[in-house]
């Protein structure tokens, strides 16, 4: 039986993976984490065998092999998965990977903020509303 997985980041760079670890184990929301460093990483966690199902999704846009949109469509396009909440967390302010993030059925879109503090915030935040508020049908 595999181990369960809160919150599912799919990040490819190193750096804002540690910094997102590191805010979600600020509120104690990192116990059941698992990374992800590319889009085939990351759609082989849902599609290639008997893998937890994640509260939620933290999904860059801008990665390796697949990228996150790519990613987001698989994950909202399969009945298994569709009710999962993805949050692309990126550094993309453009306006059309917005709203092709909302088409494909994002539950939220946040740019990644360059300050540390406020990028911690946000990741707790996020952490916090998806995992202790927020109440999905079970």
């Amino acid at each position: 039986m595999a181990a369960a997985v809160d919150i599912l980041l799919v990040e490819d760079n190193a750096n804002d993976a540690e910094l997102t670890l590191r805010a979600l184990k600020q509120r104690n929301l990192a116990n059941q984490v698992f990374v992800c460093r590319d889009g085939a990483e990351a759609l082989d966690f849902f599609f290639n065998g008997a893998t937890p199902v994640p509260k939620v999704v933290l999904l860059d846009l801008k990665l390796p092999k697949v990228d996150g949109l790519e990613v987001l469509r698989r994950i909202k396009d399969d009945a298994r998965t569709k009710s999962i909440p993805v949050v692309v967390l990126t550094s993309s302010r453009e306006e059309p990977d917005i709203e092709r993030a909302y088409t494909l059925g994002a539950n939220s879109y946040i740019v990644k903020p360059v300050d540390f503090e406020a990028f911690a915030r946000a990741v707790s935040d996020v952490g916090l509303y998806w995992l202790l508020l927020n109440h999905p049908p079970q």
